[in-house]
């Protein structure tokens, strides 16, 4: 018979690897990963914070490719995680990077699903993707900041993101392309830090 769900979570799922094939850094990657089962994450309060953020930086005067929907990466090593992150949603001081800002002011999320850690995967190893949909909004490219005196948001900006090395020398580290491919995200009003800011929306668990 006709199963509904069946039917949907695999269009579900070929939506979610479609997503991530896009968003390789690495081409050699459309080989190199499977994906089983997607979980939509249908998150009401997260979607309409979503919307409303979009509002707010249209009546600011945002252009529509600063408000365009975009795809990011989390990747979790457990279920309950990934889960927890989809509830609770994208919270600031929940990264232990600190290169693009202050971890404590905004928080970090991947631009490349095949990118989403310091160290490669192995072979044989299985993680949990949140694909989250983000507004960049106003993205400012910063340096990269190893010292202890973070960089803080930066007026009027929405993202940070590494300053592009178009020309990755192909022996880049994983480490150093994990970290130039993340964004910085924040959203900082009255002077003050949302703990959790709505331009992230978690969309599919993978």
């Amino acid at each position: 018979g006709f199963h509904p769900e069946a039917e949907e979570s695999s269009s579900l799922l070929e939506t979610a690897v479609s997503v991530l094939q896009s968003s390789y850094l690495d081409s050699t990657s459309q080989d190199g990963f499977q994906y089983s089962q997607a979980i939509l994450v249908e998150n009401d309060v997260f979607l309409s914070e979503l919307k409303a953020f979009a509002q707010a930086k249209e009546a600011a005067g945002y252009s529509q490719e600063e408000l365009e929907e975009t795809f990011a990466f989390l990747l979790f090593d457990n279920e309950e995680e990934a889960k927890e992150v989809c509830q609770t949603g994208l919270r600031v001081n929940s990264s232990s990077i600190s290169m693009l800002g202050d971890p404590a002011k905004g928080v970090y999320i991947s631009k490349y699903a095949d990118c989403l850690h310091p160290r490669p995967w192995y072979h044989g190893k299985s993680g949990y993707i949140v694909i989250c949909k983000l507004i960049k909004g106003k993205v400012k490219v910063v340096s990269e900041n190893y010292t202890t005196s973070y960089t803080c948001p930066s007026p009027g900006y929405d993202c940070h993101v590494a300053v592009s090395r178009n020309n990755l020398p192909s022996k880049t580290s994983h480490w150093q392309a994990f970290e130039q491919s993340q964004y910085y995200v924040y959203e900082v009003s009255d002077g003050s830090t949302a703990e959790r800011p709505r331009q992230i929306c978690p969309y599919i668990i993978i």
